[in-house]
């Protein structure tokens, strides 16, 4: 890591956790060395034994450059020096980081070797060259029904949970991370409280998929500024295991509205205009950045990113989740404790269902909603005292197995058995010809002996 023999000691102000330092402007001819992006280091004169504070450009303006200070300005003094190291923040990688736990700093936190002798990778890059990229056409099984069986997850696909606080959110993606058929878990947590993270260290373990799993956890005791560099991390360590190990990666992130009021409180700190509910101008730009990263790469592996996004208030139109809908190929929407098929969508799913899935998949798919939906309804007339009839009475007992043995995020199946549960669940409520369905495939694969009388 080369320093640059520059020191500068001019410091303007202190706001927060943003720095801003005099730096002369370069002469006509000149292009400055500091560049956005860069680190620097912050030394504390009054107090030499201190060690130095670790910071990043965050803005360039005529004679004066504002540093973003990783872990906050506490005990920073005006009489300062500064020095620019001349490369954006950097974060380790090889096959040694798999099993290992980092801070939103890039320091090991899980008590193992140290890694300063592996090789280091420049993090927030540019994103893939579309020339590069390939049709998505590949599944990632989750053993979730609700996912497997109605809207599948494609490699390559970025698709976001959206849920509301209090929800079990962070327990779906443990189970999709630790049963997923990826050959690497990236796993990025930002504003995490100790527990959540010990818990998905704890999952992972229990699963025995730790040792293909790479962890970034900022969590809430933590400078804010390093939850911001927890899905550059993650991201650029998937990239290389895609790229150069040719591996299927899955990206898992939680949550990204943390990450927003992040970007939003640094936002405040530097005197920015303020946009939609205080967040800042660009977002949008912010967060396309981040889930632009997904790619199924020509000639080599993928990165898929699933990621959380809570909705203040059960509110889709907040900003975060507006502008992330814009971005992502669907959602899967958690409400109440289960994965509503209603609410969720993958927009993806029609490149694998039928193509790497079995021949009853779409078919399946379709009938099961449809009479969930039917099931609703006769749940609502039993609710306002309407007589029921006959049918009424079945689509109200497939409601209740739909919900108990889909919904549930407890449950844990994989597809091709889930696939063989819906058909049993339609032969416990209705007759072959109910189900409107393709006479070939009814013959397939309807239990005959279980049909409902």
């Amino acid at each position: 890591m080369t320093q640059l023999l520059v020191r500068y000691s001019r410091i303007l102000e202190i706001v927060g956790d943003i720095v801003k330092v005099h730096v002369p402007e370069p002469e006509e001819g000149e292009v400055s060395a500091i560049g956005y992006g860069d680190l620097a280091l912050i030394e504390n004169i009054l107090d030499p034994d201190q060690p130095p504070f670790m910071a990043q450009v965050i803005q360039l303006e005529r004679g004066s450059v504002s540093l973003q200070v990783f872990s906050g300005t506490k005990g920073l003094s005006t009489k300062a020096g500064i020095r620019f190291l001349g490369h954006p923040m950097q974060v380790t990688f090889s096959p040694n980081i798999l099993g290992r736990a980092f801070s939103g700093s890039g320091r090991a936190i899980d008590g193992g070797p140290s890694l300063s002798e592996e090789a280091r990778i420049e993090i927030d890059g540019p994103t893939v060259n579309p020339a590069r990229r390939i049709l998505a056409s590949r599944m990632i099984r989750t053993d979730v029904p609700m996912i497997d069986v109605f809207n599948c997850l494609v490699e390559s696909q970025k698709i976001p949970i959206f849920s509301v606080a209090g929800e079990p959110y962070n327990r779906l993606l443990a189970q999709i991370g630790a049963n997923a058929d990826a050959d690497v878990v990236v796993f990025g947590g930002i504003g995490l409280i100790f527990d959540d993270y010990h818990f998905f260290r704890r999952a992972f373990e229990e699963a025995g998929v730790s040792a293909r799993t790479v962890m970034f956890v900022h969590l809430g005791s933590d400078p804010t500024v390093e939850g911001l560099l927890v899905p550059d991390m993650a991201l650029a360590v998937a990239e290389r295991f895609a790229v150069e190990e040719g591996k299927r990666v899955l990206v898992l992130l939680t949550d990204m509205t943390a990450y927003a009021d992040a970007l939003k409180e640094v936002g405040i700190s530097m005197e920015h205009v303020p946009s939609n509910r205080g967040y800042i101008g660009d977002l949008y730009s912010q967060l396309a950045r981040r889930y632009e990263k997904a790619c199924d790469y020509k000639g080599a592996g993928s990165v898929t990113i699933l990621s959380v996004t809570t909705m203040p208030g059960d509110d889709v139109t907040h900003p975060v989740p507006d502008n992330t809908g814009y971005i992502t190929e669907g959602q899967f929407y958690l409400h109440n404790g289960v994965l509503d098929p209603f609410g969720s969508l993958s927009r993806l799913k029609q490149h694998v269902i039928g193509k790497v899935t079995r021949e009853d998949h779409g078919q399946i798919m379709n009938t099961m909603v449809r009479f969930y939906a039917e099931a609703r309804d006769a749940q609502q007339k039993q609710a306002m005292s309407f007589d029921l009839t006959e049918y009424d009475l079945r689509l109200l007992r497939f409601g209740d197995l739909f919900r108990s043995r889909f919904m549930d995020i407890s449950v844990s199946i994989p597809l091709e058995e889930a696939l063989d549960l819906c058909w049993q669940t339609l032969a416990e409520c209705f007759q072959p010809q109910e189900l409107l369905m393709k006479q070939q495939l009814v013959d397939k694969y309807f239990p005959k002996v279980q049909a409902a009388g």
